[in-house]
C-alpha cells in the first residue's frame, strides 16, 4: 500500500533537520512543507492540533497518523522501517 508523507517544518527547528535526515537515510520519501515560507502550511499544522515542528502525516489510502515531533520509534513503526 502507497504512503505519501508529509513533513512540516521550519527552518531554526533542530528536529525538523534530524527527522528529514532519518526520511533521507532510510529512503523514505516525503514532501516537506516549511510553515514559515507559505501561511495555508500554518493553519493545516495549526488544523492538526499542533503547536511545534516537525509534525508528521503519514497517508494511506484508507487512514491517515499524525506524528508530533521527531519520535523515531512510531515513524519506523508506522513506515514499516
Amino acid at each position: 500500500m502507497a504512503k505519501t508523507v508529509i513533513i512540516y517544518t521550519q527552518e531554526t527547528c533542530p528536529p525538523c533537520f534530524a527527522e528529514k535526515e532519518w526520511l533521507k537515510a532510510n529512503k523514505i520519501p516525503f514532501e516537506e512543507r516549511d510553515i514559515r515560507k507559505n501561511d495555508a502550511y500554518m493553519k493545516e499544522v495549526i488544523d492538526l492540533g499542533a503547536s511545534a515542528t516537525p509534525v508528521t502525516v503519514i497517508e494511506t489510502e484508507d487512514a491517515k497518523e499524525v506524528v508530533m515531533g521527531f519520535v523515531e520509534e512510531e515513524l519506523s513503526r508506522l513506515l514499516k522501517k
